[in-house]
């Protein structure tokens, strides 16, 4: 069985009944890998795969948003984004100013706005549930694959939570 759609074109189903589909999406001067993906067809609707098309279109103002909510979270010491920001600044030391793509005084800041934007994983079957519908994953340095935040998007756009990976 296959879904076609007018963004994603014909989604083919695996023999297990998922679906898949990937591509790069330029965003500003970088490409971010964008995945859509559900564990079974008949559980994605064409309003989720509107949603999703309109997200990835959306993908600047996705992004700011994103980067809002993890400004939002600097208020707590013990937020999964200050733990990050401060645990980039013991591992890298002196060589954070070196990723860092503006160095206003405030690294906090200063790190969020340096943070690359590496992948979307859209959860097409999440679709209006309680779980994530959309993950953005963020890193400050894209070799570092396991020094990243998790951005928690719910189908509406709206940020649900900011993790890191750990």
């Amino acid at each position: 069985m296959a879904i076609e759609h007018d963004f994603f074109g014909l989604l083919e189903s695996g023999p297990d009944g998922s679906i898949f589909w990937s591509e790069n999406v330029e965003f500003g001067d970088q490409s971010v890998t964008v995945d859509l993906t559900a564990p079974d067809q008949d559980d994605v609707s064409a309003e989720a795969l509107d949603v999703a098309a309109s997200m990835i279109s959306s993908l600047e103002a996705i992004d700011l948003a994103a980067r809002n909510a993890m400004v939002g979270e600097l208020d707590s010491r013990t937020s999964e984004v200050t733990e990050y920001i401060l645990q980039q600044q013991a591992t890298l030391g002196d060589g954070l100013d070196d990723l860092l793509a503006d160095v206003s005084g405030d690294t906090h800041i200063d790190v969020i706005k340096a943070l690359q934007l590496m992948s979307m994983t859209i959860l097409a079957d999440e679709h209006g549930g309680a779980d994530p519908f959309a993950v953005l994953e963020y890193a400050l340095d894209p070799d570092a694959t396991d020094d990243v935040l998790l951005v928690n998007l719910a189908s509406d756009g709206r940020v649900q939570s900011v993790t890191s990976a750990d």
